[in-house]
């Protein structure tokens, strides 16, 4: 299987190939520069690959949530790539390709991804190791800290920068015998790659027309897309 990925819902732009299990991919911190990298990136991987954007099975994006300006664009881009090669997409979540990186399941392990949200609160999934698989036991939200009601196990880690933010109130709040903090990670094209293999096989892929954003926070978003428009 072929797919190509993006994401950039948060500071880091990335872009992922995955060509039978095996990935290649780009991946750079740049704030506000997404725009000028994330094409740049998808040419380099087709060169590098030796393919073209028709010659895939699919293409991946980070359907958020995150930053506002980072999911729209990631939305528009796989858009126009989609129409151009007409091939189907797998809208995978910034949170769960963020719990992805986590590492290989371990039975009974608990993973909090929070990402920083600004304005006092996290994007914030609760996931579940079993069966060898990740599990979101929790809806997608984004929450006050303070306000989270969360299922406490004996192993957990915590990840996303939302840890690096609010430490304190969540390592409390988790209250986990081991606790694993990385607060520097960053949602990657790699895993939303990886995380797509397994909804292009089972059919969860969507036309160019349905690949829709999911912010959270909508009137927020509704406000900024109307101020842009």
């Amino acid at each position: 299987m072929k797919i190509l990925a993006i994401e950039t819902a948060t500071e880091g732009c990335s872009a992922a190939l995955l060509i039978n299990g095996e990935v290649i991919d780009r991946f750079q911190v740049a704030p506000r520069e997404h725009g000028n990298l994330i094409l740049p990136m998808v040419d380099e991987l087709l060169n590098e690959a030796g393919m073209t954007l028709q010659q895939l099975d699919a293409l991946a994006f980070g359907r958020g949530p995150g930053s506002f300006t980072g999911v729209r664009m990631a939305t528009g881009v796989i858009q126009g790539l989609a129409f151009a090669a007409e091939l189907p997409i797998a809208p995978v979540s910034t949170l769960t390709a963020l719990a992805y990186q986590a590492g290989p399941p371990v039975e009974g392990q608990t993973v909090y991804a929070a990402l920083d949200a600004r304005m006092g609160e996290v994007y914030w999934c609760e996931y579940e190791r079993s069966d060898d698989q990740l599990k979101a036991v929790s809806n997608e939200s984004v929450i006050a800290p303070a306000a989270l009601s969360v299922t406490q196990g004996k192993q957990a880690i915590g990840i996303g920068h939302g840890w690096g933010t609010y430490e304190n109130e969540l390592t409390q709040l988790v209250n986990a015998s081991e606790l694993l903090l990385l607060p520097n990670a960053l949602p990657r094209a790699r895993e939303v790659a990886q995380l797509a293999v397994g909804m292009v096989r089972d059919g969860q892929t969507v036309s160019a027309d349905n690949a829709l954003p999911v912010y959270l926070r909508d009137n927020v978003a509704k406000k900024k897309a109307q101020q842009q428009s």
